[in-house]
């Protein structure tokens, strides 16, 4: 008896998620068109991106050659961080999505995203063991403008299905960096150098997992893994949606 109470309850919030569904479909990341009922992306579009199935480097994750254990970014100038990956790679699709999302006012995508990166990275995550997870924070200032940080909404659904604490607020972005995509391998660590640090008295555990949403140079995710090393961690990791596939060993 008191499950069916308890079902009969459960009724309107059942016909009023499905109205919803009906009504107000979710998009699909990929395509940026309703996906199928119950889905947020469509199965097609699934299929279509581009994960990386290559051998991979052993620190930041970038497609490499099968006699290379590491990029050349990587064997010239070793970053900060332990090691870590991108999902899929940054070709033509995964930068309109990725744009979609940063600025164009598609915040749910993030969560979709998040997803997908933890479906792909559960071994990573068992074997790194995080305590934390971070995302790369963004300047206060384009924050307020954007109304998110699209880093933390995709580290939301993967502290939530791994069961890491998510701590958004550790890091603090001090210096607004303007676009880098014209910048040399050296401009962009310049750039980032004294821009991302650990808020003052924040408390910083031996094994940190930093997130973001694009690899490209490393410039930002080495930038917040030199902080968090400053502050006391000695495992960095790193996670993001998507990671390019050039290279840009002058430095």
């Amino acid at each position: 008896m008191r499950e069916e109470a308890s079902l009969r309850k459960d009724i309107p919030l059942l016909v009023r998620e499905y109205l919803l569904n009906v009504l107000y479909p979710a998009r699909c990341p990929v395509c940026d068109r309703p996906a199928p009922f119950g889905t947020d992306i469509c199965p097609d579009c699934l299929m279509r991106l581009p994960v990386i199935g290559t051998r991979r480097c052993a620190k930041c994750g970038k497609p490499v050659e099968d006699f290379e254990k590491y990029c050349e970014d990587c064997a010239k100038n070793p970053p900060v961080y332990t090691c870590g990956l991108g999902i899929f790679l940054y070709d033509e699709q995964m930068k309109r999505t990725m744009a979609l999302l940063k600025y164009k006012g598609r915040r749910e995508y993030g969560a979709v995203l998040g997803r997908l990166v933890y479906e792909r990275a559960r071994g990573e995550l068992l074997r790194w063991r995080p305590q934390i997870i971070v995302p790369v924070p963004i300047h206060p200032e384009r924050k307020k403008a954007r109304g998110y940080n699209q880093a933390e909404e995709i580290a939301r659904p993967i502290a939530a299905l791994s069961g890491i604490r998510l701590s958004p607020e550790l890091l603090v972005r001090r210096e607004r960096t303007g676009p880098m995509k014209k910048l040399s391998r050296a401009e962009r660590f310049s750039n980032m150098r004294n821009a991302i640090a650990v808020r003052p008295g924040a408390f910083v555990p031996d094994r940190v997992l930093v997130v973001d949403d694009i690899y490209t140079t490393g410039a930002t995710v080495n930038a917040a893994a030199g902080a968090l090393r400053d502050a006391g961690a000695r495992q960095i990791y790193f996670l993001s949606v998507c990671i390019g596939a050039g290279f840009m060993v002058t430095y």
